[in-house]
């Protein structure tokens, strides 16, 4: 009988875990990002691990559960939370999944543990463990924007086909991209929006997440420092699309949106990895929003998706709420708080504050695009960098 030992990751358990991935069909990482992702800042000011192992017979990891540690602030606290990612168990271990999630949930120094990304086949899981469906009005909605039909229809006739001849589907292999992909798209931004091109400290951006802070709220940590480790994952072939919102020379909103493809026979989708914008400017998310549907076809992307979404974010969407897609439809959005956790009124998630900037499959271009494509070129008359 197999003697189930739940231990901490180390980076020389990265070429199993990818091979774990590979054997469900999830995106795999180099090693040189599973390294990155084991340099988080945010992980380090804790001693959190970054992540747990169940070992199989042959000694090599059968199971994992990723520790995605994540700095939030309010006011002057600084706090820690951990979002679950890449949780697999392989019929080797069959039955360890509720014990290694629990190992994860029951981890020191962090206000909640909780992933915003769970499946539908996993999601019942989450709350016998005692985690709790949260946003409550929304943890199983997913918001979406139309951009490409044709393409959307053809991905829907491939999913088909796939259910009735897999092996076939494969050795197809990659569909749906364009020529579009990869490239430096010249982009017709609305009145107000600009391409966000410097964010260091001291600069307008820098001001505007100080600005952020001083409302109370609790939010995950966008400083110049830790969006400079986040934009530095070597797994990325495409840079994230970085918006801002000015008024005159204040930025009052940001977005950030990152392309990905989910596999082989689905669309390629320009998906909303961040959106916020200071309380008292109602004017900033709806034209964000404008300004990253217009970029979408440009950009190669069949659809735009939102998918965390907060009662919040829904009010302040204000029509684009009214015009999406309603995806999801299980509670993807589990959540356990610390018993002196800040009141959750007090946060209003994005996928930023997830795992989904890690756990997206990049565009599967055959040479990367990063640094091809970091020279964004606007077609208006609002200024051109932030």
């Amino acid at each position: 009988m197999l003697v189930v030992s739940i231990r901490a990751v180390t980076e020389a358990d990265y070429p199993a875990i990818q091979a774990l991935h590979r054997g469900v069909g999830w995106p795999t990482r180099s090693l040189a990002g599973w390294r990155w992702l084991h340099g988080n800042p945010a992980r380090a000011e804790i001693d959190a691990v970054a992540g747990w192992v169940v070992d199989g017979p042959d000694g090599q990891p059968a199971a994992h559960v990723g520790n995605l540690v994540h700095r939030f602030r309010m006011g002057h606290r600084t706090l820690h939370a951990a979002t679950g990612f890449s949780i697999i168990a392989s019929p080797k271990v069959r039955g360890v999944a509720h014990r290694i999630i629990r190992t994860f949930l029951n981890q020191p120094d962090v206000f909640a543990t909780y992933t915003f990304n769970a499946n539908p086949v996993s999601q019942p899981l989450y709350g016998r463990l005692g985690m709790r469906p949260w946003p409550d009005q929304t943890h199983a909605l997913k918001l979406s924007w139309r951009m490409d039909l044709p393409a959307l229809a053809m991905g829907r006739a491939l999913r088909q086909l796939y259910r009735f001849a897999p092996e076939m589907v494969v050795r197809m292999g990659e569909q749906l991209m364009n020529d579009r992909l990869g490239r430096v798209p010249r982009l017709r931004l609305p009145p107000g929006v600009s391409i966000l091109s410097r964010i260091g400290e001291g600069s307008p951006y820098d001001r505007f997440q100080h600005a952020l802070g001083r409302e109370g709220r609790l939010l995950a940590d966008r400083s110049p420092a830790m969006m400079k480790w986040r934009l530095s994952d070597p797994d990325m072939t495409t840079p994230p699309l970085l918006l801002a919102f000015r008024r005159g020379d204040v930025i009052t909103g940001y977005a950030m949106a990152q392309m990905a493809k989910s596999n082989i026979i689905e669309v390629p989708v320009l998906e909303i990895i961040d959106l916020e914008a200071l309380a008292w400017d109602d004017e900033a998310i709806p034209a964000l929003m404008g300004a990253l549907t217009a970029a979408a076809r440009p950009m190669g992307a069949a659809k735009v998706r939102l998918q965390v979404v907060s009662p919040q974010m829904l009010t302040r969407l204000g029509d684009w709420a009214h015009t999406a897609a309603r995806e999801g439809g299980w509670g993807h959005c589990h959540i356990r708080f610390a018993e002196d956790a800040p009141s959750p009124e007090l946060w209003s998630p994005t996928p930023f504050d997830s795992d989904y900037a890690v756990c997206l499959r990049p565009l599967p271009l055959a040479d990367k695009a990063k640094g091809r494509m970091r020279s964004w070129v606007p077609l208006s008359s609002s200024p051109s960098r932030a």
